[in-house]
């Protein structure tokens, strides 16, 4: 809960974070409850009113100046796209971990969405190469362990690839990697539109013990420039809706002796 501060504090404490918007474009809650000795609640409140001031616009973990450039990432421009099926996906996919797992959680919307369920589970441990899930784990879930896989920063994007990450993929065997793909298309698997994250994803694949794909239904039979898995290749795909059968269709479809994951609809 925030702390009670006097009123003209919080004012002194506004004007101030105006003027490091003014500088730096972007801020963050930890910083800047760091910078005030303040906890995350207050400044979240604080953010909270001068946004319903028409003085800056929030995003997930701070937010944006409204005056200056800034390069918005991809996690914050989909934060509010399809939001009902992604919740309805997190919840599915929570009945599939249990306590005590240690999780490669892939990078994207639809994952921040089951990373907040794990408040319901305890000794979690998540590794990610998503700097905005890391930051949702340091600021919000105290009892969920957080391992931010090292590497190359994609910009835009906040997701760490490269030879850095894919050497700390080799270490790890966790328990489960839940993958979000852009695209899951019909005999041709599971896509993504950037080569090094499709590195990423396999990778994060062939590290999990377990193999747990979510999606909603605007993925299905969607766009995806290069394939990273086929869809034998998981334990389960959970998503909000199946359009017209389109993967129970494909999943049938796999040859008997092949895995077929199972199929959870939420």
């Amino acid at each position: 809960m925030a702390e009670t501060i006097p009123h003209s504090f919080a004012e002194e404490r506004r004007t101030a974070i105006m003027s490091m918007l003014d500088r730096t474009a972007s801020v963050q809650v930890a910083e800047l409850a760091r910078t005030f000795k303040v906890s995350a609640g207050t400044i979240r409140a604080d953010l909270d009113a001068l946004e319903a001031d028409g003085k800056l616009r929030r995003t997930h973990g701070g937010a944006v100046s409204l005056h200056k450039t800034l390069t918005v990432s991809i996690q914050d421009k989909r934060v509010n796209v399809n939001v009902a099926a992604k919740q309805a996906i997190a919840r599915a996919a929570i009945e599939l971990v249990e306590d005590g797992d240690a999780l490669l959680v892939d990078s994207g919307t639809t994952a921040l969405e089951f990373v907040r369920m794990l408040s319901q589970r305890s000794g979690i441990t998540v590794i990610t190469a998503d700097v905005t899930i890391a930051d949702f784990i340091d600021e919000s879930l105290p009892a969920v362990d957080a391992i931010l896989l090292g590497g190359a920063l994609r910009k835009g994007h906040r997701y760490t690839y490269g030879p850095l990450t894919m050497r700390s993929l080799e270490i790890i065997h966790a328990d489960k990697a839940i993958i979000c793909p852009t695209a899951i298309v019909s005999g041709c698997g599971l896509m993504t539109n950037y080569a090094q994250m499709a590195e990423v994803k396999s990778g994060m694949m062939n590290a999990a013990r377990e193999r747990i794909v979510l999606a909603d239904a605007s993925k299905l039979d969607g766009q995806g420039l290069f394939r990273f898995a086929s869809i034998a290749d998981v334990d389960a795909v959970v998503v909000d809706a199946d359009p017209d059968g389109v993967l129970s269709n494909e999943i049938a479809s796999l040859p008997e002796a092949s895995p077929h994951p199972a199929l959870i609809v939420a």
